[in-house]
């Protein structure tokens, strides 16, 4: 059994297609399409910190501005991910709350939501996924419900501690119980596919590299 920082680090070597065909393999939930990368380059994992937000009052106690609990929470093996489904038009996440999570190391953001300031997130490369974007404020529209509560995004079910991997391909999220069986699976598939590029390279058809057999890879 690897530990969670071991984890993470398998996750950032694959890509969200390898991760897809495998929870294809194994019958699980979790691959989000069209979902944009507005800011910064490459593929982000890590595990998640879940930020919820949501209309009316905030929850009793000392008044905080979203997000900033998740960012004094996170670390480079974190990726915070939001809920904002309330339908209204107000940024979940923004310039400031960037420049925080880049100063803190944090992988990235992942938003269920909209996003504003994206031009600052993209002068410092932060990477930033989001369902749309906005100039709105969040003030007097939408507050935070909770930090590390349970979230639903994009109607899949996420909750703090499991894990993400988003790229230009998809955002999937792989709960924290099944993280070690898609890693395993996961990482077999990509090196069935790397012997098959080797035998392209070297000139075998494209008939006898993805043959048949190809198929039905993912019921092996």
């Amino acid at each position: 059994m690897s530990t969670p920082e071991e984890y993470v680090r398998r996750l950032r070597r694959l890509d969200c297609c390898a991760v897809s065909d495998t929870l294809d393999k194994l019958g699980l939930p979790g691959v989000v399409s069209g979902v944009r990368q507005e800011a910064g380059e490459g593929r982000i994992a890590g595990r998640v910190i879940t930020v919820k937000l949501g209309t009316g009052a905030p929850p009793p106690g000392e008044p905080r501005h979203l997000g900033t609990t998740a960012i004094e929470a996170g670390s480079a093996d974190d990726v915070i991910v939001v809920e904002q489904r309330t339908g209204v038009e107000a940024g979940s996440w923004g310039g400031l709350l960037s420049l925080g999570a880049k100063v803190k190391g944090i992988a990235g953001v992942v938003a269920d939501g909209p996003v504003r300031d994206i031009d600052e997130a993209r002068a410092m490369n932060f990477p930033v996924f989001a369902s749309s974007l906005t100039a709105r404020t969040a003030r007097g529209r939408v507050v935070e419900k909770g930090t590390n509560v349970p979230i639903r995004v994009w109607d899949v079910d996420v909750d703090a501690g499991d894990y993400v991997l988003a790229d230009r391909s998809a955002v999937i999220f792989i709960a924290a119980a099944n993280i070690d069986r898609v890693l395993e699976a996961a990482e077999g598939i990509v090196a069935r596919e790397a012997r098959m590029a080797k035998a392209v390279l070297a000139g075998t058809p494209m008939s006898q590299v993805m043959g048949g057999n190809y198929e039905f890879m993912l019921k092996d």
